[in-house]
């Protein structure tokens, strides 16, 4: 059987868990705001992984007000911004990375942008030139605006763009902004991605002569 393929003009990256391997702070963190709410943990987690804080928070207390959500969150984002402990690339995202260079891509993250750069540095990895971050955005993912923004920022339609991404939250906003989504690692083989791969490893793009990159996933 042929290895599976996409076509698309311009890519659109997540961070952590696509690129970048941050499951250890976002544990960290995580963890200690449920032990502190007195939440379950693990409930948590399912939760918080692709999300802005602020809308983990509502999700999971939805009787608090938001302001006190993003207060809170605040807090947090400090505290994972100075954490870069057991930050390291996913398998692959250098290589990939370095093979999109003068490819259209951008990063789509719910991370804002200092902690953005703050983990692609931890990570060792390049930041790309388009990156649409937590600030940039009035709604967070599962909301498409993210790559509906990026798709727009790099010139190409959403439906001639992909999304790369890892959670459930982000699969669902890929696909709502109408694009084909890539789930990359095991938190998204369960939210129905257009391909599924277990690292970027798995992953080929080259250039057509027509401008088009074209995308080969490997079993």
């Amino acid at each position: 059987m042929p290895a599976p393929q996409l076509t698309v003009r311009a890519l659109l990256l997540d961070m952590d868990g696509t690129l970048v391997d941050s499951d250890a702070v976002v544990t960290r963190v995580w963890r200690g705001w449920a032990a502190e709410q007195g939440l379950d943990p693990d409930h948590v987690m399912s939760v918080a992984h692709g999300r802005q804080g602020h809308l983990t928070m509502a999700t999971l207390l939805p009787d608090r007000p938001m302001e006190q959500n993003r207060a809170e969150n605040r807090v947090l984002l400090a505290r994972e911004t100075a954490d870069t402990e057991g930050i390291v690339p996913v398998p692959g995202a250098p290589a990939f990375l370095a093979a999109l260079r003068d490819l259209p891509h951008a990063l789509v993250t719910s991370a804002t942008a200092e902690l953005a750069a703050a983990r692609m540095a931890a990570a060792g990895l390049a930041m790309p030139a388009v990156r649409v971050t937590a600030t940039d955005v009035g709604a967070g993912k599962p909301d498409p605006e993210g790559f509906l923004k990026g798709a727009a920022e790099l010139g190409f339609p959403p439906h001639e763009c992909v999304a790369f991404e890892d959670s459930g939250a982000g699969v669902a906003a890929g696909l709502a902004a109408g694009m084909p989504v890539v789930g990359v690692g095991p938190r998204a083989a369960e939210h129905g991605p257009t391909v599924h791969v277990a690292d970027l490893d798995r992953v080929r793009a080259t250039r057509l002569q027509d401008g088009r990159v074209r995308l080969t996933f490997e079993g």
